[in-house]
Parts: structure tokens; C-alpha cells; sequence
């Protein structure tokens, strides 16, 4: 076994693969960004190595530097982890030429599956599955038009050197072809630096199932069963689970046989995934067709892990330093089932926009780190930590294992009620939101779940404002009755509002999405506590909400109940700067609090277009003096490794380019100038 190994990644995964060096007592050797020069998976390392720069390709992209690191630390090997370099075939061979060990299958088997046209010309003579399609190398535009005719709409145009959803476009008709086609090559071209593509059938109510492989160095290769990632947005991966709902033990053994089949046929080493698409029949028959294999260890492998009782990248050490896979075939069986939830700083409301931020408060359930357990996180951030642009959204990743699909849905609530995030937007409410859809619920499982559940997904809240409110005010409350009452029992003394005549009366004002509220406070004479909530600046408006305010600690913890309305919330609030947070095991919301001395009333002036993000301008679509009309894409943003279509707002004019293609942005940026119509009339 190794005694000091490198790992050249970041974030999570970069943790949990120390976590598990360190269980063997592996010394570790990070690397790392200037970004990241203080981050988590630093702080694990036994040593680390700057880098140097902020992107990828100033950083974890550089192996040069990587392998002079590893040489300066007398590592022995190297693991990429996932992304960056794990699946690029020239830093494997690099790593070999350099006298280390690549943690990781060889070259030729990176090679062989990490072109896709390439890998399913050879998979079709290993005799796996292959969805209909065009996978040669001529990319000639009006040859791939027209064999997407000859395949029929919708189809789906993939990068051939792609992964993790970039560089991948839905065409529905033959209109929208040449458009889609130039943005996934761009896109492809950005993150792989190939912008070759395939197309191929895109297939009707699909499943997305994966099938876990290990191969060693002594000629033996096994599958670690399946795992359904058929709930998708953009592409990418949101919620996994293991085994997959509705699976036979038939089809289950015909799919391990061609995973290993095409492991084998590349004579595979080390963690990889056969990836599937699977379509389900009316009469409940499901054809599998490969899709992909992923030459690395995936995102989602602590559902396997958790399902079959192992450490996936304790395999990897090990079959890397020469030794056996620790199990064979037959030793295998799936225990319980899992689920993995992925925690992301994006907004689900605004097309899963990407944000950026600082964790201002990061609480997690009670739960195991990187090892197997009833409730499990893995991450690579801590509170106080900045999510950034330079790369991907993902925060944590959450997993649960029980007994049954049931038990691990109600211990994935569970827990995702007790993550609170604070500080930039999160999908942890929409989380909660799709495991409680039919869809998802029932297993009525395919890629299209999320616009299918659209109605329950998107614009919800688990409450009204005026109970925000209200945990907002019982909260300050409490934070004042803390610091305790003065010395003695002169009324005067006492922090409770008592007056000797008329009522004491707090005034607060408050935002939520636009929507400013004014909060009365009332302290009556008999002691209890009276709330009104009104529209701003309206005093004659009906109340949004009018009764009493009833509030108390919940011992032992920070948690306040408050009840309001009818409603009891027992919530944990959080304030950061004017931003107050409000969670409870009902859900989690967010208003703004209003200070009336700092507000003022200015207007912005004139009207134009924002960047959403921090990012690069890829290219603009319209020109100064053009009509524009509302909904009609306006420019391309790159950000966090994936191109963001930016629309019109409303009707107008565009008057000015304010950037040019390359250039870089910061979050709320104009990127245009857009008059109204009527500015321009004659």
C-alpha cells in the first residue's frame, strides 16, 4: 500500500478521499488555488502545494504542476478524483511516465470510452446496446442535419468528449437545429477543449441508470449493482438512488453482465460507471441502450457504498497498488436502499441559476462524514466559507440509507429539514419539494419528473410572510429578553414594554420579493403581545394579518415557538446583515428587514440588462438599433463551466453593448442597454 498519495482536486471529493487515506494510514498531499488556499480540503491534507490562479485552467488543470508537487512530496500516486483531470488520458500517461501510480484506469481505457462516437463503435462489437444514432467523425453541419433528419426529431446532440450535462442540447424540431448545434459545440469546446459531437434518438419517457464496475489488475472485474439518476435538471444529476425502484433481478443481471462486458472490453481498471438510458414500455418491459462510461469514481457513489457496505475509494488504493478486488461477484448484496440528495447554491425559481456567496450559517443534521451511515454528509466547505465563480455550485452532498425506498425517503426529509444554509440561495426547499411529489414518491421515475412536477416545484412556500414575520419579531424578542431583566422589581427596570400610560408600540418594515410590509408591535397592558401587518405606507388597507404574538424558547436548543394566526412554527432564525433566514421542520423562508433612516425612495433610471452572475461573455445575439421583444434571447453568459441564455425582460430597443465576447462580468452587471418603445417613437 501506499504510505503518501496526492490529490489533484478540490472540494468535496478531495476530503472524502483524504477521510479515507487517512483510515489507512496514507499521508495526503494536497493541492490547491489561490482561491482555495484556505478551503476544507486544505485544512484535511497532511501538506499542501499552491498552485497558483483561480480557474481551472490556472490551477487543477495545470499537471505539470501537479506531477512537479507530487515529486517535491514524495507521493507515490496520484488520485484525480472526479472532474479536471480524471478522465484526460495524456495526464495518466504523464503520471506513468513520471514513475507514479494514476489512481485510475489506464490511458488506452480513458482513451478508448472518453470519446463518445469512438467508445460506442466499440461497444457495438462488444455487443452492449446502442441507441440509435450518428457517432462518425465527420462534423460537417449539414451532414449532422441531416442524420438527425434521417434519425427523426427530438434528438439529442451530445459532446463526444463530454460529461456531467455540458455540451448537450435537446432539438425538438429542425428549425432550432443549427442554433442548438453551434451552442453545444461552443460549450464543448470550453470545457473539453473538443467540440466534436454526436447525435442520436432522443429517447421517450427515459430512466437514467448506471451500473457501478471495479476491475483490477489481476484479470477480474465485477459489478456493484445499480443506481437510478433519472431525476435531472439541466442534465446534470439531482437526486440518485440505490437499487433502482421497479428493477428485476433479470434485467438487473442482463445490465451487470454488459457493464462488465464493456469494462472488459477496454480491460478496465479500477472505479468506473456503465451509463444507460433506459425506456420504459407501456407494457412495463424497459429496453437499456448505453450511453456513456465514466472512466472515474461518480458523484454519487456513496449510495453504492451504503447499499453494499463498502469504502469505494479504498478499493480504488488498493487495487492500484497492485492488490485483488476485496469481493468477488458472488460475496455481493444490496442491503437496504439509499438516496443521495445534491446540496447546490443555485435558485430552482430562476431555471437553477448558479449563485455565489458567502456561507453565513451552515448548519447540518446529525450525521457521518465520507464513511457509511443511516445519515451521511460529505462536503468540502464550512461555515464562513464563499461559494465562488470559478467553480461548480455544489455545496454538500446528502445521503440516507434504510431499510426500505420508504424509511430512506422519510430520513431524507428528515434530514433536509435540519440542513440550514444560510446566506445565498440553495435548493434544499426544492429538495423537499420533489422527494413529496407523486412522481417521485411512487417511483413514476424518468428525466422529464422535474417540468412534469412543475406546478408543485417551482413558486412555492411553505408558509405565509406574515408567520416569517412573525418569527422574525419573536426572535428579536427573544435575543432582548436574553440579555435578562434589570436588578430588582422596579417595573421601570424591565425589558418588557411596560408603560404606565398607553400602549408601547414597535415599528418595523420588512421586503419580500419586491413587496414591502410594515409590522406594528403592540404591548398591551395585560402583558400579552399584539401584532398587525399592513402594506407599506397603506394604513387604511386591510390587514394582512392582525392578532396576537405568543412566542418561547424551546429548551435546550435555539429554536423559538411561535405561534401566530393559528399557526405554531417552532423556527430557527438567522440574521445576516438586513437578510433574515426562518427555518422550521414545515420548510424555510426569507425576507429582507428595512431600515426606514438608510431607504430611499430613488429610482433607477432608464433600463437595460443584468448579469446574473459573475461570468464571461460568450456572445451577444442582437445589435445596437434592434427591436427586441420580451422573452427573446438577448446574450450567452458562461458561468460555473455552463452557458446561461440571458432574455429580454420586456419590449424594447436595444441602445448599447456594453461588453464584447470575452470579456468578463460581475454579478449585476449591465451587459446592454435596453430603451423602452415609446422613448423611441418619433
Amino acid at each position: 500500500m501506499f504510505h503518501k498519495i496526492l490529490i489533484a482536486n478540490r472540494g468535496e471529493i478531495a476530503c472524502r478521499v483524504a477521510a479515507t487515506a487517512h483510515r489507512l494510514g496514507i499521508k495526503t498531499v494536497a493541492v490547491h488555488s489561490d482561491a482555495d488556499a484556505r478551503a476544507k480540503h486544505v485544512q484535511m491534507a497532511d501538506e499542501a502545494v499552491s498552485l497558483g490562479g483561480n480557474t481551472p485552467q490556472e490551477s487543477y488543470l495545470q499537471w505539470q504542476r501537479i506531477l512537479d508537487a507530487a515529486r517535491a512530496t514524495g507521493a507515490q500516486a496520484i488520485h484525480p478524483g472526479y472532474g479536471f483531470l480524471s478522465e484526460n488520458e495524456e495526464f495518466a500517461q504523464a503520471c506513468a511516465d513520471a514513475g507514479l501510480v494514476f489512481i485510475g484506469p489506464p490511458p488506452s481505457a480513458i482513451a478508448a470510452m472518453g470519446l463518445k462516437a469512438e467508445s460506442k463503435q466499440l461497444m457495438e462489437k462488444a455487443g452492449v446496446p446502442l441507441v440509435p444514432g450518428y457517432h462518425g467523425h465527420d462534423q460537417d453541419a449539414y451532414l449532422l442535419r441531416r442524420e438527425a433528419e434521417r434519425i427523426g426529431y427530438p434528438v439529442l446532440i451530445k459532446a463526444s468528449a463530454g460529461g456531467g450535462g455540458k455540451g448537450m442540447r435537446i432539438v425538438e424540431d429542425a428549425a432550432a437545429f443549427d442554433a442548438a448545434l453551434q451552442s453545444c459545440q461552443r460549450e464543448a469546446r470550453n470545457s473539453f477543449g473538443d467540440d466534436a459531437v454526436l447525435v442520436e434518438k432522443y429517447v421517450q419517457r427515459p430512466r437514467h441508470i448506471e451500473i457501478q464496475v471495479f476491475g483490477d489488475t489481476h484479470g477480474n472485474c465485477i459489478h456493484l449493482f445499480e443506481r437510478d439518476c433519472s431525476v435531472q435538471r439541466r442534465h446534470q444529476k439531482v437526486l440518485e438512488e440505490a437499487p433502482a425502484p421497479g428493477m428485476t433481478p433479470e434485467l438487473r443481471q442482463r445490465m451487470g453482465e454488459a457493464a462488465v462486458a464493456a469494462a472488459r472490453a477496454v480491460n478496465y481498471v479500477g472505479a468506473g460507471t456503465v451509463e444507460f438510458i433506459v425506456e420504459q414500455q407501456d407494457d412495463g418491459r424497459m429496453d437499456f441502450f448505453f450511453m456513456e462510461m465514466n472512466t472515474r469514481l461518480q458523484v454519487e457513489h456513496p449510495v453504492t457504498e451504503a447499499i453494499t457496505g463498502t469504502d469505494l475509494v479504498e478499493w480504488q488504493l488498493r487495487v492500484a497498488a497492485g492488490e485483488p478486488l476485496p469481493l468477488r461477484q458472488e460475496q455481493l448484496r444490496i442491503h437496504g436502499h439509499a438516496i443521495e440528495a445534491r446540496i447546490n447554491a443555485e435558485n430552482p425559481d430562476n431555471q437553477f441559476l448558479p449563485a455565489t456567496g458567502t456561507l453565513h450559517g451552515y448548519r447540518k443534521p446529525a450525521a457521518s462524514s465520507f464513511t457509511v451511515g443511516t445519515v451521511r454528509v460529505d462536503d468540502g466547505v464550512r461555515e464562513g466559507d464563499a461559494i465562488s465563480p470559478f467553480y461548480d455550485s455544489m455545496i454538500a452532498k446528502l445521503i440516507v440509507h434504510g431499510d426500505t425506498r420508504e424509511q430512506a425517503l422519510a430520513r431524507l426529509d428528515e434530514a433536509l429539514s435540519q440542513l440550514h444554509i444560510v446566506g445565498l440561495p440553495n435548493n434544499v426547499q426544492f429538495l423537499r419539494r420533489a422527494i413529496a411529489t407523486d412522481s417521485f414518491a411512487h417511483a413514476n421515475l424518468d428525466t422529464a419528473l422535474i417540468p412534469r412536477e412543475a406546478a408543485h416545484l417551482f413558486g412555492q412556500r411553505s408558509w405565509s410572510v406574515v408567520h416569517t414575520i412573525a418569527a422574525a419579531i419573536a426572535h428579536t424578542l427573544r435575543h432582548k429578553e436574553q440579555r435578562g431583566p434589570q436588578p430588582g422589581s422596579d417595573p421601570f427596570g424591565q425589558r418588557d414594554g411596560w408603560r404606565g400610560w398607553g400602549e408601547a408600540k414597535r415599528f418595523f418594515q420588512f421586503e419580500q420579493d419586491g413587496t414591502r410590509l410594515d409590522a406594528v408591535l403592540s404591548y398591551r397592558h395585560d402583558g400579552t403581545l399584539h401584532l398587525g401587518i399592513r402594506p407599506h405606507g397603506d394604513h387604511r388597507a386591510a390587514a394582512l394579518g392582525e392578532g396576537p404574538l405568543r412566542h418561547a424558547p424551546v429548551p435546550e436548543t435555539d429554536a423559538t415557538e411561535v405561534e401566530y394566526l393559528g399557526l405554531t412554527l417552532r423556527s430557527q432564525v438567522y440574521w445576516h446583515g438586513d437578510a433574515v433566514e426562518v427555518f422550521a421542520p414545515e420548510g424555510h423562508d426569507r425576507i429582507t428587514r428595512i431600515d426606514p433612516l438608510a431607504q430611499h425612495d430613488e429610482q433607477s433610471e432608464g433600463g437595460g440588462l443584468t448579469a446574473p452572475m459573475p461570468g464571461k461573455v460568450v456572445s451577444f445575439a442582437v445589435q445596437p438599433g434592434e427591436r427586441v421583444r420580451q422573452g427573446q434571447p438577448l446574450a450567452v453568459l458562461e458561468a460555473m463551466k455552463m452557458e446561461h441564455t440571458i432574455v429580454a425582460p420586456r419590449e424594447g430597443i436595444v441602445a448599447e453593448l456594453l461588453f464584447a465576447p470575452g470579456d468578463q462580468v460581475t454579478d449585476g452587471a449591465p451587459l446592454l442597454q435596453l430603451e423602452p418603445l415609446e422613448a423611441t417613437a418619433p
